[in-house]
């Protein structure tokens, strides 16, 4: 998801295409440009083969490069388009790529990937709703005594996420019809269709019915902050070129976590640790995009955009990736296991009630920041060592 801040505006290059403009850096010969192209090449060469380990390294630089660079192009969209239209250029994109590398992990994986999907999800959940909300708070709130948003939209996102998210990754827990935490069959499709309602609900929600709920809030005897009206949008042409852009620079971001993710997975197995943690690491790569798309709304004041961002990708993390799932497991061998152990439930339980409390006030401190990063901090933690 982008921030639809017009973020880069400010900068020589934050437009991302805003090359006709004086000062301004053609498009063609940004960095953010090619650092894709080059990733992506990076990404055919080393597809299918085993990397030693400076070529590790190298394919290491390709993804946090890319990972920038689908920041700044995201910027780019979101500048044209507006919130909140801008908040879902990101989220749907990273999350589409996101369900393909679960899938590529759970073919390849056999019954050792099981729980790969749920393990990727719950941390994405974790992430967005800890992790890139207490970063965006804290940021928002040090640079200006409190964070405001708009609390009937953020309300209407979280409980969109919590609802997803007890529907797919708690009831299978609880279920009888079929041993363990799995859905059976028809629980599965029923899973599926429902998320994928919701999600297209919300989506109609937050860009036509109440657009307004989405937008970023005015402080008390201020205007709203916009989207940088002193700087221009870019052009349409500017426009695709930096929505191509973005979409090679999401294909190179998780592309390279795959090929680095065999890596991931030897030394998680060679230290011991548990398998959650390749999806926890898996996750964190792929959302770093979203992180830093947020946090630069946060410091511009606009933390209604960093929650859309945050609680969005959540929504679009479950409410894609479970119906994905749900017809990829027709060919996938190997049961599907969904259900979150005691553990993740009290953590899943926690998240949702802290939550609530930050978002029904629509302000927040740093408290609240310091408080939602110290469950991320938990969550890492237990992940390692649960």
């Amino acid at each position: 998801m982008s921030t639809g801040t017009g973020a880069g505006a400010d900068t020589d290059t934050g437009t991302g295409g805003q090359g006709a403009e004086p000062g301004r850096t053609p498009l063609a010969r940004q960095w953010t440009t090619w650092v894709p192209v080059v990733a992506v090449l990076v990404l055919g060469i080393g597809w299918g083969r085993d990397l030693p380990g400076p070529v590790v390294a190298v394919v290491g630089l390709c993804l946090i490069g890319s990972v920038l660079s689908a920041v700044h192009h995201a910027e780019v969209v979101a500048h044209r388009v507006g919130e909140p239209f801008g908040s879902l250029v990101l989220a749907v994109a990273v999350t589409v790529i996101e369900v393909g590398l679960i899938v590529m992990l759970m073919a390849d994986g056999g019954d050792k990937a099981s729980t790969y999907a749920r393990d990727t999800v719950f941390a994405a959940v974790m992430i967005t709703c800890n992790g890139i909300v207490g970063l965006s708070l804290l940021v928002a709130a040090l640079r200006r005594r409190v964070a405001v948003f708009n609390a009937e939209g953020s309300g209407g996102a979280l409980a969109t996420v919590i609802t997803l998210a007890a529907m797919t990754l708690v009831l299978p827990s609880f279920t009888t019809s079929q041993p363990g935490p799995e859905f059976t069959g028809v629980q599965l499709a029923f899973a599926a269709v429902a998320s994928l309602c919701l999600y297209g609900l919300f989506v109609a929600v937050q860009t036509v019915r109440h657009r307004d709920y989405f937008l970023p809030v005015a402080r008390e005897g201020q205007e709203a902050p916009g989207d940088d009206e002193h700087a221009p949008p870019p052009t349409p042409r500017e426009t695709w070129g930096s929505l191509a852009l973005l979409v090679l620079a999401l294909v190179a971001v998780v592309g390279n976590a795959k090929l680095i993710s065999p890596a991931i997975e030897d030394g998680v197995e060679s230290a011991g640790l548990p398998k959650a943690v390749v999806g926890v690491v898996i996750a964190l790569m792929v959302l770093l995009p979203e992180t830093l798309a947020a946090v630069r709304a946060a410091r511009r004041d606009r933390v209604q955009t960093s929650l859309n961002l945050a609680y969005g990708s959540a929504i679009a993390s479950i409410g894609l990736t479970i119906p994905a799932i749900a017809l990829a497991s027709v060919w996938l061998s190997g049961p599907l296991v969904l259900g979150l152990g005691p553990l993740h439930l009290a953590l899943l339980t926690l998240t949702a009630a802290v939550s609530a409390l930050t978002v029904v006030p629509g302000r927040a401190t740093l408290l609240q920041g310091g408080v939602h990063l110290v469950l991320f901090a938990a969550f890492v933690f237990l992940s390692f060592s649960p």
